[in-house]
């Protein structure tokens, strides 16, 4: 079992930073591949970037390629998600969420732990 908590959400301006992360509790959280999804008012949730068990391995979606960066302290159970040059089409609750296996699959079937959220918002 693994429980996920998300933080550092808020609102922003466009062109500004954010750093997310998400803390995890379990003594296997270096076994999961880890992921960030994002999911906006009447929107489904959509993959936005992950992150292998070992962090040798990270996928992102074309529309945050280059601008945010996956990352993950196994020491301290923690995955972080830094955003820069935010848009206002970044806006969205952004999820945490964990995947037995080491691969970060894109699709939200793939992922067996969910944390509750964390809302960004970025204002133009």
């Amino acid at each position: 079992q693994v429980q996920l908590v998300e933080s550092g959400g808020g609102l922003v301006q466009a062109g500004g930073s954010l750093r997310l992360s998400c803390a995890a509790s379990g003594r296997t959280f270096s076994t999961y591949a880890m992921g960030w999804f994002r999911q906006a008012p009447g929107k489904e949730r959509e993959f936005v970037a992950g992150i292998s068990w070992s962090g040798t391995m990270t996928r992102y979606a074309d529309s945050v390629k280059g601008r945010f960066t996956i990352s993950r302290d196994n020491a301290k159970r923690t995955v972080f998600l830094q955003m820069n040059s935010l848009k206002p089409e970044d806006t969205a609750v952004y999820y945490c969420a964990a995947a037995r296996g080491s691969v970060p699959e894109r699709t939200t079937r793939h992922y067996d732990y969910w944390g509750q959220g964390t809302q960004v918002t970025v204002s133009s």
